[in-house]
């Protein structure tokens, strides 16, 4: 697939042009990554939004569906994150936007025609989702140094929390209104939005510096004269095997972040139907709550990535555990009240807070292996949150609720903390140099 090749290298750029383009384009590579994933959001996450109107579906059915698209997107973020290692990281990121966006226009025919019907689709959604990460990963990593990750990532993060945020209190709307009321329309705006953005990301987005003329990062920033070392590629074979599954470390905050995601998913997931049909709110309490848990969080998760470059010299650890700690206190608080006003709150708290630890996570998996490799870490990482993780917040917890009641849920969520947390306290010493160095 000669289309997906890493971009060619363009001769240098005089050094009075480097040092005017270099700072745009750093800012420009960074709004294409940014942009395209929160509207990557926008199809994976429709789904889960109009749960509280799809009546004709139970909890397990829900449950299922939104597992299909968890594993296949686990799966898929892993091996796509190798290729996306050794492609164009534009092509890459807009190819599997574009096509998010039509199953998203298709959904609405494909809801009448059965669950399996719908679980294959979910499925083929979640895997062409898993091209967004890794590319976004290349993109940061050969644009951003190690020393700027946490608070460039922390930025970037919020991705995350813009794009189902937008989704909540934005695209469902305009959905409802383009549509007379006919929550069908909430897919076709966001498989709209995600086909328009992919065209944006082709037009004005790049590959590597050394695509557009510029030397690397490493040389721009002064960390060395040469980019052989920085600029190594490997095989596939080689980042699988020596940089991704014979890293302990890796596998150890892989494991951690498939218990994040779990309790991630398994709030974010059920939101909307936990507050309107376990709560008894109203459904613009449910959709509201779907928006605080992730609006919240986008200061959050830039300061603590911030603090964790200023204050722990990037060590990812301590304020993960941190946040986690939190966490299971603003949960205790959204199990136990029926006050509305109490719930939003503790929502809010705990996107912030769980947010931190995703975050974080997602750095440390780079600051793990070369930027070579960054790709396939990444993919790791997200293989286990989003293969276990996912599945244990949505069928999971669909078949728990079922069987055995809310309470059960959450006593299945608090065991989720307290291992993510006991795994990242391990991690509590470990710095990027010490990593280089074992």
């Amino acid at each position: 697939m000669n289309f997906l090749k890493p971009a060619k290298s363009l001769p240098l750029l005089a050094k009075e042009q480097i040092q005017k383009a270099y700072p745009y384009w750093r800012l420009r590579m960074f709004l294409i990554a940014y942009i395209g994933y929160f509207t990557y959001y926008f199809g994976r996450s429709s789904f889960d939004v109009s749960k509280q109107y799809i009546a004709t579906l139970t909890p397990n059915e829900l449950g299922l569906i939104g597992a299909g698209l968890g594993i296949a997107y686990g799966i898929s973020k892993f091996l796509m994150g190798n290729i996306s290692d050794r492609s164009n990281a534009k092509v890459f990121l807009a190819i599997g936007l574009f096509i998010t966006g039509l199953i998203n226009l298709l959904l609405p025919s494909l809801l009448s025609l059965g669950v399996l019907i719908i679980f294959i689709a979910m499925l083929i959604n979640g895997w062409v989702q898993g091209m967004g990460w890794p590319a976004c990963a290349r993109i940061i990593t050969h644009w951003f140094c190690v020393n700027e990750r946490g608070t460039k990532m922390g930025i970037w993060n919020t991705a995350h929390n813009v794009g189902a945020g937008f989704l909540a209190i934005a695209i469902v709307p305009i959905g409802l209104l383009l549509f007379h009321g006919d929550w069908y329309g909430l897919f076709y705006v966001a498989g709209a939005m995600c086909i328009f953005v992919s065209m944006l990301v082709l037009i004005f987005g790049a590959d590597t510096p050394q695509s557009v003329g510029l030397p690397a990062i490493e040389v721009y920033k002064g960390y060395t004269t040469a980019e052989t070392h920085y600029e190594q590629e490997f095989s596939a074979k080689e980042i699988f095997l020596k940089y991704v599954l014979n890293n302990k470390w890796i596998w150890l905050i892989a494991i951690a972040n498939a218990f994040v995601y779990c309790a991630r998913y398994g709030l974010l997931s059920w939101s909307t139907y936990y507050l309107v049909n376990v709560k008894h709110m109203s459904t613009t309490t449910g959709l509201l709550g779907f928006a605080l848990f992730e609006l919240p969080a986008i200061p959050g998760t830039i300061i603590i990535g911030w603090i964790t470059d200023k204050f722990f010299d990037s060590r990812r650890a301590p304020m993960g555990v941190i946040c986690m700690l939190l966490f299971i206190c603003a949960l205790f608080i959204y199990w136990y009240s029926d006050k509305a006003w109490v719930l939003l709150l503790s929502l809010s708290a705990m996107g912030v807070l769980i947010y931190g630890p995703v975050a974080l996570i997602g750095i440390f998996a780079l600051d793990l292996v070369p930027k070579k490799a960054g790709g396939t870490a990444a993919g790791f990482t997200g293989l286990f949150g989003y293969f276990l993780g996912t599945v244990g917040a949505q069928a999971v917890i669909g078949i728990i609720a079922t069987m055995l009641g809310w309470d059960a849920v959450f006593i299945f969520l608090l065991g989720s903390c307290i291992i993510a947390t006991a795994l990242l306290a391990i991690c509590w010493n470990l710095s990027y140099n010490e990593i280089y160095e074992n």
